[in-house]
């Protein structure tokens, strides 16, 4: 492992309360999701509440507003969770229990080894992304940037043909 791990934060701003009928099939799949999370190869960390989860984490004044922050060994590590495994299934879903986003609701960055980013450097990250575009200090799985000391770029990695997109 080197010096530098990836973090990630997600924003969701879910259609009803978690506790309503239409949201159930998500809160139930949260502890599995979470527990496959948990045993992918190149996970570290993630964010979690009383619940287990970050669901029951407020992050502003909108009680519907859901944030998910991780932190993962490389992008190859995370992309492949989030888009090639059981997750997959719930991002194929979310429209269901989500808004659409207006603004870039994921970012990624880089933090060193044993740091674990708390909610505002998320947010600041993301920030950052929606004023500047993606950089070396926050960016998407499609215009990814490599770690600190490392002058080579990567090629991106793009979702879309592993789940149903916003569009």
């Amino acid at each position: 492992m080197g010096a530098w791990q990836l973090a990630q934060m997600n924003v969701a701003t879910a259609r009803y309360p978690l506790d309503d009928a239409p949201m159930a099939e998500f809160v139930a799949r949260l502890d599995a999701i979470n527990a496959l999370a948990d045993a992918s190869p190149g996970f570290v960390w993630r964010l979690q509440g009383i619940s287990g989860n970050a669901t029951d984490i407020r992050v502003d004044d909108d009680p519907f507003t859901i944030v998910n922050m991780s932190v993962w060994r490389d992008v190859e590590s995370l992309f492949a969770f989030a888009y090639r495994s059981a997750h997959q299934g719930v991002m194929a879903k979310r429209r269901q229990w989500f808004r659409r986003p207006e603004h870039a609701y994921q970012v990624l960055w880089w933090v060193p080894d044993g740091h674990r980013p708390s909610v505002d450097e998320g947010f600041a990250r993301l920030q950052t992304l929606q004023r500047a575009g993606p950089g070396a200090t926050a960016f998407t799985f499609r215009h990814r940037f490599p770690p600190p000391g490392r002058a080579d770029q990567d090629d991106g990695l793009d979702p879309a043909p592993f789940c149903a997109g916003w569009s």
